[in-house]
């Protein structure tokens, strides 16, 4: 069964963007490249902060949806304590 992943990128200008795989380094590469989404072909992806595996695409996209509503403070507090008990 294929796991897919909730994941989040800093940017080079320090914004945040949260998507959404089903093989994260193939992901980060094609951000890294321009051709990941819209978003990462203008605000040129530095490195992953933080993923979250998930047995269903499902699961990820209700995660990476949750996650997309917060503010950019709440993203780093939450990836701060996550990397913190992890």
């Amino acid at each position: 069964m294929a796991k897919w992943f909730m994941y989040i990128i800093e940017c080079d200008d320090k914004s945040l963007y949260t998507g959404i795989t089903n093989n994260l380094d193939r992901r980060f590469e094609q951000h890294s490249r321009g051709i990941g989404s819209k978003y990462t072909a203008s605000h040129k992806p530095i490195k992953i902060l933080f993923s979250e595996e998930y047995n269903t695409r499902s699961e990820a996209l209700k995660r990476e949806w949750q996650i997309k509503g917060w503010s950019h403070i709440k993203k780093l507090n939450f990836i701060l304590i996550q990397n913190k008990s992890g």
